[in-house]
C-alpha cells in the first residue's frame, strides 16, 4: 500500500506542515541559544577556541529554507524499541526546548531503518513515510506500510522515489542525495573510518555523493577525533569544488577543507605547465627517491674532529666517530630535519657524558641547562651547518630543475640520461619566485617538504577523480592521512592524464596504505539508459576490464544524434539549445576546447546569456563547457558538438575517454551534433 507522491491538499499534509514549522522554530531556538553562549577559558588561546567552536556550530544550525528540514518519517510498531515510536528523519538533528529530539540525524542509529528496512526485514518499523518538497514548501506524502507490502511493491516505490528525485530539474550546485540513499551506498557511506575505500563507478552511479556522504557519516561518528583531525576534500578543479561546496555545509558540516588538486602544495604558485614527456617523468614515483637523495646530498660526512669549549675545558670528538654517526643517521630512513635535531642532541649528549666522567660539571649544574649551553656553542652550530646543513624544499627542487650535475648524482641510476634531460626548463629563472612552477612540480615540492620535515596529516581525506592521480600526487595524498583514512573516488574510463593507471591495485599502491577495499557501484543514477548504452559502446576500447554500470531508468527520445552538413553545425546546435532552454532546469553546451572560443561567440552574437565553465556559476542556466572541463558535473539538457573533435584522434584513447566523460551529463536529454563521422568505437548513431 502506498500514497502516491503528488500535491494533496488532505488533514495529514495540513498536519506534517505544521510539524515542519515547528521543526523550524526549535532549530531557530536552538541557533539563538548557541549565539547567546559566551566563550570562557583559561587564558586568551582557549577563548579564541571556545569562540571559534561557536561560531561554527552557529554556522552548523542554519536553516535553508529551500530545503526541508525532514524529508521522513518512521511509524514503529509494538515490538520495536522503544515501542509504538515515531521519528523524523532529517539532515540534522533538532530538538525542542526540553531537550527531547524533533528531528533525528539521519547519520543517527535510530535513523538507519530509512534506508534498509524492507517488508522482507522491517526493523520493527510499520510505516516508511517520504516527504516531497517544491522549493522549501511540503508538497507531497507517500507512504510504505511494510507490513502489507512485497518486496516487489516495496522496491517499485522506492524506485519512484528515486526517479521523480533524479528528474526534478536544478540549476546550480549539486544537491545532496541524503533522501534517496540507496542500500549499496549505504554500506559504503557506514564503513568503518578505519577503513580505506577506493570506490569505481561509472557515470552517474553517486561516487562523488558517496564519498562527500560519507565524510559527513564519519564526522558525526567520531566529531570529538575529527574536529581534531580534520576533513580534507580533494577535487580536480575549481569548478568541481564550486559544485559540489554546498553538500556538506547542508548536512550541517562546516568545517571540512575542500582543495582542488592544483592548490594541494601552498609552497608554490602554479603558473606554468610542463610538456606531456616531461610531466610524465615528473608524475612518476621513482621522482620520490630522487627527491629524497637530492636531499641527503647536502650530508657532508665530517673529515675532521671537533672541538667543543665548555668553560676552561676543551670537549675533543673524533672524526672516525662523527662519519659513523652520521652515516647512521643517513641510513636510518628519518626525515632530514629530524635527522639533523638527532645529530645536535647526540653532539650535546656526547659532551655532557664527557663532562660528567672527567668532572668536569660541579654539584650546582643543572643537566639540562648546560645542554642548552653546549647545544648554543657556536662550534656546534658551525659543525651542523657544515655537515647537515638546513634545506629549503622549494629551493632543493629548483636546484633539481636547473643545476644539471646536480640532478645527475641525485637521480644516477634511478632515471636514464634522457628522462633527465627531460626534467629542466628551457631557461633558468631568475628566481624561485619567478619561476614557471607546473603542478607536477607542485608535487615535487610536496614531496620535499615531506622528505625534510613532515607534512601536515588529516583524520580522513576524500579524494575524488582518483583515476587521474599520478603516483606522486597519490604520495601526497597518502601523506595527509598517514594517521587516518581515506576514501578515492573515480572511474577508470574517464582517465585522461598520461600518467592514469590501468588498474586502481596499480595506483593504490602509491598511497602508502597496508590495505585498501576496492568498491564497485553497479548501478547509475544520473544517464537514461538510452545515453547511457550509447556512451558504453566505448568501454571495449577505452577501459576494456571495466564492468558498465547499468542505468536505473529508461527515458524515451532522451537521445538525439543529429548529423548535418558541415554549413549547418552551428545553427542546428543553436536549435538544439532553444529547445533544451525551452524546457526546465540546466542546460550544458558541450564542445572541444579548441572551439569554445567560436561557440560564445556564436551565443553572444544571437544575444543568449551564458556562462563559460571556468568556476561553476549557480546563477546561469546555459553553460558553456569545454570537453576538458566537463568532468564531475552534470546537467538536464546537454547539447554536444562534433564528438570527433572531442575526441581528438592526437589524444589517444584518452581523446575517447574525455569523450565517454561528456556524453555522460545528461540528466534528462542529450542532442548530439555532427558533420564529421562519429568515432568508430561509437557506431551507428541509433534512430531518434
Amino acid at each position: 500500500m502506498s500514497r502516491p507522491l503528488e500535491p494533496l491538499a488532505d488533514e495529514e499534509l495540513v498536519a506534517e506542515r505544521e510539524m515542519l514549522e515547528h521543526a523550524r522554530r526549535c532549530l531557530a531556538a536552538m541557533r539563538r541559544r548557541t549565539r547567546s553562549l559566551r566563550a570562557a577559558g583559561a587564558d586568551p588561546y582557549a577563548v579564541e577556541s571556545v569562540e571559534w567552536r561557536l561560531r561554527q556550530r552557529v554556522a552548523a544550525l542554519a536553516d535553508d529554507g529551500r530545503t526541508g528540514l525532514f524529508f521522513g518519517r518512521l511509524d514503529y510498531d509494538a515490538t520495536a524499541d522503544p515501542p509504538e515510536a515515531r521519528f523524523y528523519v532529517g539532515r540534522r538533528h533538532v530538538s525542542d526546548a526540553e531537550g527531547d529530539p524533533v528531528v533525528i540525524d539521519w547519520r543517527a542509529g535510530l535513523a538507519h531503518p530509512f534506508y534498509r528496512a524492507s517488508p522482507a526485514r522491517r526493523y520493527g518499523v510499520r510505516v516508511r513515510r517520504r516527504f516531497g518538497y517544491r522549493g522549501g514548501t511540503l508538497t507531497s506524502i507517500q507512504d510504505e506500510v511494510l507490513d502489507l507490502l512485497d518486496e516487489a511493491a516495496a522496491l517499485a516505490v522506492a524506485d519512484r522515489v528515486l526517479v521523480a528525485e533524479i528528474e526534478r530539474p536544478r540549476i546550480g550546485p549539486m544537491r545532496d542525495i541524503v533522501a534517496t540513499i540507496q542500500p549499496e551506498q549505504d554500506d559504503l557511506i557506514r564503513a568503518p573510518l578505519a577503513e580505506t575505500i577506493c570506490i569505481q563507478g561509472g557515470p552517474g552511479t553517486g561516487k562523488t555523493a558517496v564519498g562527500l556522504h560519507r565524510a559527513a557519516f564519519l564526522l558525526y561518528e567520531h566529531r570529538e577525533r575529527l574536529a581534531r583531525d580534520r576533513v580534507l576534500v580533494i577535487g580536480p578543479g575549481p569548478a568541481y569544488l564550486a559544485f559540489i561546496r554546498d553538500v556538506l555545509p547542508g548536512l550541517g558540516e562546516v568545517d571540512v577543507a575542500q582543495r582542488s588538486v592544483e592548490d594541494l602544495v601552498a609552497e608554490v604558485e602554479v603558473t606554468g605547465s610542463d610538456r606531456p614527456e616531461a610531466a610524465a617523468v615528473k608524475a612518476d614515483a621513482r621522482m620520490a627517491a630522487v627527491v629524497r637523495r637530492a636531499a641527503f646530498l647536502h650530508v657532508r660526512p665530517p673529515a675532521l674532529p671537533l672541538e667543543v669549549r665548555f668553560r676552561h675545558r676543551v670537549i675533543r670528538l673524533p672524526a672516525r666517530v662523527l662519519r659513523q654517526r652520521v652515516d647512521e643517521l643517513v641510513a636510518g630512513d628519518l626525515r632530514y630535519r629530524v635527522g639533523r635535531e638527532h645529530l645536535r642532541d647526540w653532539l650535546v649528549e656526547r659532551c655532557l657524558r664527557h663532562l660528567e666522567h672527567t668532572e668536569g660539571l660541579n654539584a650546582l649544574d643543572n643537566p639540562a641547562e648546560v645542554q642548552r649551553s653546549l647545544g648554543a656553542r657556536p662550534e656546534v652550530r658551525a659543525f651542523l651547518q657544515r655537515t647537515w646543513p638546513v634545506v629549503d624544499p622549494v629551493r632543493l627542487v629548483f636546484r633539481l630543475l636547473t643545476e644539471r650535475p646536480f640532478l645527475a648524482e641525485a637521480a644516477d641510476g634511478i632515471l636514464s640520461d634522457q628522462e633527465q634531460e627531460l626534467l629542466g626548463w628551457a631557461r633558468r629563472p631568475r628566481s624561485r619566485k619567478a619561476a614557471p612552477w607546473s603542478v607536477t612540480d607542485a608535487f615535487l615540492v610536496d614531496e620535499a617538504v615531506d622528505v625534510v620535515g613532515g607534512t601536515p596529516t588529516f583524520g580522513h581525506v576524500v579524494a575524488d577523480e582518483a583515476q587521474d592521480l599520478s603516483a606522486m600526487q597519490l604520495r601526497a595524498i597518502g601523506r595527509r592521512c598517514r594517521f587516518g583514512s581515506a576514501t578515492l573516488l573515480g572511474d577508470l574510463a574517464q582517465r585522461t592524464t598520461p600518467w592514469s593507471a590501468d588498474r586502481w591495485e596499480d595506483a593504490l599502491g602509491h598511497l602508502g596504505r597496508r590495505s585498501t577495499r576496492i568498491e564497485h557501484l553497479p548501478r547509475a543514477f544520473r544517464a537514461p539508459k538510452e545515453v547511457l548504452d550509447f556512451a558504453n559502446r566505448l568501454l571495449p576500447e577505452i577501459a576494456p576490464g571495466v564492468r558498465p554500470a547499468r542505468s536505473v531508468r529508461s527515458v524515451p527520445g532522451s537521445l538525439r544524434v543529429r548529423a548535418v552538413a558541415a554549413e549547418a553545425v552551428t545553427a542546428t546546435w543553436l536549435r538544439a539549445l532553444e529547445e533544451a532552454l525551452a524546457e526546465d532546469g540546466s542546460v550544458g553546451l558541450v564542445v572541444a576546447d579548441p572551439e569554445v572560443g567560436a561557440a560564445g561567440h556564436g551565443l553572444a552574437g544571437r544575444g543568449v546569456e551564458f556562462r563559460e565553465v571556468d568556476r561553476f556559476d549557480t546563477g546561469t542556466r546555459l553553460a558553456l563547457v569545454p570537453a576538458s572541463a566537463v568532468k564531475g558535473l552534470e546537467f538536464d539538457q546537454v547539447v554536444l558538438v562534433e564528438p570527433a573533435d572531442i575526441a581528438d584522434p592526437a589524444l589517444g584513447a584518452a581523446g575517447l575517454r574525455r569523450l565517454y566523460t561528456a556524453l555522460t551529463r545528461a540528466v534528462l536529454g542529450l542532442t548530439v551534433i555532427h558533420a564529421k563521422p562519429l568515432p568508430a568505437a561509437l557506431g551507428q548513431a541509433p534512430p531518434e
